[in-house]
């Protein structure tokens, strides 16, 4: 099969399976992606009080960072939820996984978001994928920022200055997911102040702790002298190998070490979530009936249904 067959479109989704293929791996998935692209088949999830504004941070590289916040979103805006990802990543692979063309030139992007002053409303972009869902690209530009922004007055505040309450309200965001860089220079304390929400994705692979510590003392200093509201709310399981028991290890020194913060959904190592930016698109656009696509929307459920009664005041 074409790798642009795989994509199944909300329109051309049917539900309609030859019945002497119904017990197979392919039909079984079939049906599942015709279930998840169904107009109006998704659950409505419940809306937070105020938007959630979540950072997803984890120094360590090759984490799932990118492609766990763009599949949340994505998960997030099937469900009728409004989502914003604001792309702090100079290499912009979530505005590529969100099918944003961001090498444009004179493109608005994070960078004149934080240093030139650009309103919010001028430097948002609907994604394709999805009504609800919109980004704020990352260029490259975006490289020289960390230089840049250390003589800027309130360099550490300069996003949550620029998530402009009014404009997220008339657009319906109930999530703000901001995708960081794996360091911890300004750009991701920019995040941290900017949010309320820290979501970490873990690996679960060896030395998949590895870091984690330095993250959390960041944390710990941003809620003590920049936002005393920052607190770890999310921790998500990643690259899960069925196969090996080292896996299951991990999930279970991390949940014993985290307790109920970690979700009980896991996600899968996949070739597939893998693909799926190369073609522009989140894994729940690219292959709805996978695992991964299943998963990351168990994920965003739960997601979803343990924050209902909280919510984010943007200031």
């Amino acid at each position: 099969m074409a790798s642009d067959d795989r994509a199944v479109s909300r329109e051309t989704a049917t539900p309609a399976i030859d019945h002497q293929f119904a017990d197979t791996p392919i039909a079984a998935a079939a049906a599942r992606a015709s279930e998840v692209l169904t107009p109006g088949a998704a659950e409505r999830l419940p809306r937070p009080p105020r938007p959630r504004v979540m950072t997803i941070a984890n120094q360590k590289g090759g984490v799932g960072k990118t492609t766990t916040a763009v599949n949340l979103a994505a998960g997030l805006a099937l469900h009728g939820l409004g989502v914003l990802v604001v792309d702090l990543d100079p290499q912009g692979n979530a505005s590529t996984a969100l099918g944003i063309d961001h090498r444009q030139p004179g493109i608005a992007s994070v960078y004149e978001l934080l240093l030139d002053d650009v309103p919010l409303r001028d430097a948002i972009q609907r994604s394709p994928a999805n009504d609800h869902l919109y980004c704020v690209p990352s260029t490259l530009d975006l490289a020289g920022a960390e230089i840049e922004l250390v003589s800027v007055v309130a360099r550490e505040s300069r996003l949550r200055n620029a998530l402009d309450a009014e404009v997220l309200r008339e657009l319906g965001i109930d999530y703000v997911l901001i995708d960081c860089p794996p360091s911890l220079g300004l750009l991701t304390v920019n995040a941290m102040v900017a949010a309320r929400e820290v979501l970490i994705p873990i690996q679960c692979e060896y030395y998949a702790l590895e870091g984690v510590g330095q993250l959390l003392r960041n944390i710990e200093m941003v809620q003590a002298h920049l936002n005393k509201e920052l607190h770890v709310s999310t921790i998500l399981l990643t690259m899960y190998d069925g196969r090996t028991k080292l896996a299951d290890q991990v999930a279970a020194e991390v949940r014993g070490h985290f307790g109920e913060i970690v979700l009980s959904t896991i996600i899968p190592r996949s070739v597939k979530v893998s693909e799926a930016p190369g073609f522009g698109m989140t894994i729940i656009e690219y292959d709805p009936g996978s695992r991964g696509a299943m998963s990351y929307l168990d994920a965003a459920r739960e997601l979803a249904l343990r924050g209902a009664s909280e919510g984010t005041a943007v200031k």
